[in-house]
This record gives structure tokens, C-alpha cells and sequence, in this order.
């Protein structure tokens, strides 16, 4: 399962992250944070607490909160 998001400058919905961190808002949901893989831009994509949890115990994103 790779991190997808939403990237601004390319337009590309679904599009892959790299450097995945989690974080938490300050209303309580969960965010992944990252990078284009094509442009570089920052990205970011809205995860249930069961998703960013399944990411950070798999490794595939970095727990930030």
C-alpha cells in the first residue's frame, strides 16, 4: 500500500509520496506528509487513525506526532 495524495503543481490525483511523515491535526485526524516523486512539491493526503497506523507499524511512513 503506497501513500497517495494529491499533488497541487502537477495536478495528479492518486499520485505517489515519498518521504512520508504522520501527523495529527490539532482537531485530532491524521495527515501524511511528503513529497512529489516527479515535481518535488509538498503533499499532503487526510488518513483515518487505522490507516496511519497501519502505515507506521509497515514502515511505509514516519510517525511525527
Amino acid at each position: 500500500m503506497t501513500v497517495t495524495g494529491y499533488c497541487v503543481k502537477c495536478k495528479v490525483k492518486g499520485h505517489p509520496m515519498k518521504d512520508v511523515q504522520m501527523t495529527q491535526t490539532s482537531r485530532g485526524g491524521f495527515m501524511a506528509k511528503g513529497k512529489c516523486t516527479d515535481c518535488g512539491c509538498g503533499m499532503c493526503a487526510m488518513k483515518s487513525k487505522d490507516d496511519a497506523e497501519k502505515l507506521v507499524k509497515s514502515g511505509e511512513a514516519k510517525k511525527a506526532y
